[in-house]
């Protein structure tokens, strides 16, 4: 043995030792580099360039003061959240930043919350910038408000037959701005509406910016989101109502229409396309707003709030007549 282990080349010259684990120095090394960040967030992406000369010219860009996701809706900004507890908007919590400044509208805010009895919740800062969103001003406050609970068809019908009154409802096909629908809807309860109906798709919702708008009207007129507005529309007929569609090239003038005192839905278009085809095909009349030639069309808002004034004065004129000729009968 002695012989063989002085042989050459029996002995292994500069042996290693097996070496030592890491230890677990090197396991974040194995996990990757995680997912792909946004475009926006890679240096040398156009999107990541433009994005900071947007910062850049404007600092801290001014966001909406909605933001919806996932269900959840908030209000932001002092103002915002101001004017929503003004006007009543169910919330389901107020979240305050913590150290915030405190001046006279956040004063009158929290004075409104204590008032109502809502739940005022402290974050830091950097918590409500999450919710918010990175650019968004909240100024320290933010409202939260639970998802609309949208009503059904045959619950707007019960409602209009229980009102004692014709049925008058409004449907809107195309109408994608949150604010001309809060409008719409403050107006169906200003002129003696029982409810909005919308489609699922290409339409705008009830949402935080549409609370804001209707002024506390959503509160009392309900809105029904169908599947699909045509199929609604002649289910509606079938029921006894008249369904007139408000275009700009309709054939019948507003000031004209013999249907204002009948069971009627008013079928409201988009701005810029009026009434779909499909719509238009359902509906017994299409009525025009007469207006100066150099305009060409009117906001939705604005048609919706014209033709239930103009339908509600006839209602009553109506009404009026009817009085009389029953008093002079008897």
């Amino acid at each position: 043995m002695a012989a063989k282990r002085n042989r050459a080349g029996a002995v292994r010259k500069n042996a290693k030792k097996p070496a030592a684990g890491s230890g677990g120095r090197g396991r974040k090394a194995l996990e990757g580099r995680g997912p792909t960040p946004r475009a926006e967030d890679r240096p040398g992406h156009p999107k990541a360039r433009a994005k900071v000369q947007g910062r850049t010219a404007g600092h801290r860009r001014a966001a909406p003061v909605h933001k919806e996701s996932r269900g959840q809706q908030l209000i932001f900004g002092r103002n915002a959240v101001l004017e929503a507890l003004r006007a009543r908007i169910p919330v389901t919590k107020l979240v305050v930043a913590e150290r915030v400044d405190m001046d006279q509208r956040l004063r009158d805010v929290l004075d409104l919350a204590a008032h109502r009895g809502l739940p005022v919740v402290r974050l830091p800062r950097a918590d409500l910038d999450r919710m918010t969103g990175p650019e968004a001003v909240h100024q320290g406050i933010a409202l939260q408000i639970p998802p609309y609970r949208y009503a059904q068809l045959d619950e707007l019908l019960a409602k209009a037959d229980g009102a004692g009154a014709p049925p008058l409802l409004v449907a809107l096909d195309g109408v994608t701005d949150p604010r001309n629908l809060g409008a719409i809807i403050r107006s169906v309860a200003a002129f003696g509406g029982h409810g909005v109906i919308i489609p699922e798709r290409r339409s705008a919702g009830v949402s935080a910016a549409a609370w804001k708008t209707s002024a506390g009207a959503a509160l009392r007129v309900p809105v029904a989101m169908v599947p699909n507005l045509a199929q609604a529309l002649r289910e509606l007929h079938q029921a006894g109502l008249f369904v007139v569609g408000l275009d700009g090239d309709g054939d019948t003038s507003l000031p004209t229409l013999g249907l204002a005192s009948e069971p009627l839905v008013l079928v409201v278009g988009s701005e810029g396309r009026g009434l779909s085809r499909l719509i238009a095909q359902n509906c017994d009349v299409t009525v025009s707003i007469p207006i100066e030639s150099s305009t060409e069309s009117l906001n939705a808002g604005i048609a919706a709030a014209v033709s239930l004034y103009a339908i509600a004065t006839a209602r009553s004129a109506a009404s009026g007549q009817a009085q009389e000729a029953s008093a002079s009968g008897e």
